[in-house]
């Protein structure tokens, strides 16, 4: 999705009538103007998120913009553009422009990639002069929601000082705002995709070649539809590719790295070597082998983990992973003599305890991949091209390597929709559910365990029982959903 001369001018009309605003009264002032704001924190595990048109308005992008510019501004040593990415989601036009309209209005000049992956905002934050990045994507969420996440002018997740920094600012907090020099600049910058496609290549062993090998692509209508099939077919596979056009209302919708079952059926009809599945902003992935098996998080990071090992570059031969992970991921992995270490969920966390123990290798079971050899956010073409050379520098399919690997405690995830956010975030305050969690735990023993947790990116009530039997699985998940929809959900 290049920007538009349309888009363009629709920008500048924006921004034109802000500015207008600002003239014509001191009252009209985004330093002064609070947003009425929900009284949880606004940013989640992975940026803010939520429903296009109700809490991602045009307003409360206007104004994450200014405040993100005045942050971005005061942590530069130099002022350098802030690159902004979006996904095919029909409001992230409206978002992109109001956000643009509020980094211009502090001043910082915009360079917008238009549709291009999450990681691809990050890469090309990270070597630019940029002094920061922002991606507007609801990453694997419904068409109708979307987001706003921020990158430092390292390419990493925004800190959460930062990102606290901006939540000041929106709620009145803050003081008063940097003064400025002039307007910022707005531009269309479609061509440095170009150069972020080149770098996925770049850490692959010399001389990769993929020819012979037949691989499905699920792009879910989303973020990587312009280059995936590119990336791979350059090395020589042979590409079938799903859900391959930027389309805002089918984004995710039965389809990507959340519903593999499509991917799965057409793996084994064209008798392909591997699959890959995307979520709607590609910085995540999802395989399934020659079989149709789902081959998770966990197992990418079990046979990535083996290759880093090999070559010695695994430090102590740790992986991080989350409480999600698959007890029996953690103890196969335990049994080569690895170390395992365990965050909570959200790939931010993940990060961080890669950066305090100097781990080069971690992840979560849903895809988001992080190897800091080659990247400091997760990527998911990055980690599909590395599967794919590893599965033919192994000399064995993918389906071999599954079986040879480790066998999988029976887990079950449900998730419960709650919608009001604050009993949701405020869901430990619940005594039912909290005895319902402590009689499991007690009854199962050592034979499995609970996560109950409130989701960071949708409005939902997690609830996953891990056991040695599906039957034991089965009940206790059975027994937390009801004691959720009972006491949580508002009739």
């Amino acid at each position: 999705m290049v920007t538009s001369p349309i888009r363009t001018q629709n920008l500048a009309f924006v921004e034109q009538s802000y500015r207008r605003q600002q003239d014509s009264s001191k009252d009209l002032n985004l330093t002064n103007h609070p947003l009425v704001l929900p009284k949880t924190a606004l940013f989640g595990t992975d940026g803010i998120r939520g429903r296009a048109g109700e809490l991602l308005s045009a307003d409360l992008a206007l104004k994450v913009g200014f405040w993100a510019g005045q942050v971005l501004r005061e942590e530069a040593s130099t002022l350098g553009p802030v690159i902004m990415g979006q996904d095919s989601r029909n409001s992230g036009d409206m978002l992109a422009m109001a956000l643009a309209a509020g980094l211009t209005s502090a001043g910082l000049e915009v360079w917008n990639l238009g549709l291009c992956p999450t990681p691809g905002v990050a890469y090309l934050t990270a070597i630019t002069e940029a002094i920061g990045g922002v991606m507007i994507s609801a990453s694997h969420n419904p068409p109708e929601d979307n987001g706003i996440k921020f990158f430092s002018s390292q390419g990493t997740k925004l800190s959460t000082t930062l990102q606290k920094k901006i939540e000041q600012g929106l709620r009145g907090l803050a003081g008063n705002a940097l003064a400025t020099n002039g307007w910022g600049k707005h531009y269309p910058r479609p061509e440095l995709i170009a150069d972020y496609v080149q770098s996925l290549h770049t850490p692959l062993k010399s001389g990769t070649d993929l020819r012979g090998m037949r691989i499905v692509l699920d792009l879910a209508w989303g973020a990587c539809v312009q280059i995936a099939e590119q990336v791979f077919a350059e090395l020589g596979a042979e590409v079938i590719c799903l859900h391959n056009q930027p389309d805002g209302d089918r984004i995710n919708v039965n389809c990507g790295s959340t519903h593999l079952q499509t991917l799965s059926a057409a793996v084994q009809e064209h008798s392909a070597d591997i699959g890959f599945a995307f979520d709607g902003d590609a910085d995540r992935v999802m395989a399934v082998d020659g079989k149709g098996r789902v081959v998770d998080g966990d197992y990418i990071l079990y046979f990535w983990g083996q290759t880093l090992r090999q070559t010695d570059k695994l430090p102590e031969d740790l992986i991080v992973a989350t409480v999600m992970a698959n007890l029996g991921f953690e103890r196969a992995w335990q049994q080569l003599g690895g170390k395992f270490m365990r965050t909570k969920v959200g790939d931010r966390y993940v990060q961080a305890q890669m950066l305090e123990t100097g781990a080069m290798l971690g992840g979560e079971q849903s895809g988001h991949i992080l190897c800091h050899h080659y990247s400091f956010s997760g990527d998911g073409l990055l980690t599909a091209l590395h599967l794919a050379s590893l599965v033919r520098q192994s000399g064995v399919s993918l389906t071999k390597l599954v079986d040879q690997s480790f066998q999988t405690y029976p887990q079950l995830l449900h998730n419960v929709r709650v919608e009001d956010r604050e009993r949701r975030l405020q869901w430990e305050e619940c005594d039912a559910l909290k005895n319902a969690i402590a009689q499991g735990q007690s009854a199962m023993g050592d034979q499995g365990r609970i996560l109950v947790r409130a989701s960071g990116t949708e409005p939902v009530i997690r609830v996953m029982v891990e056991a040695v039997s599906l039957e034991l699985a089965q009940y206790w998940t059975s027994q937390l959903v009801s004691v959720v929809e009972q006491h949580l959900v508002v009739a």
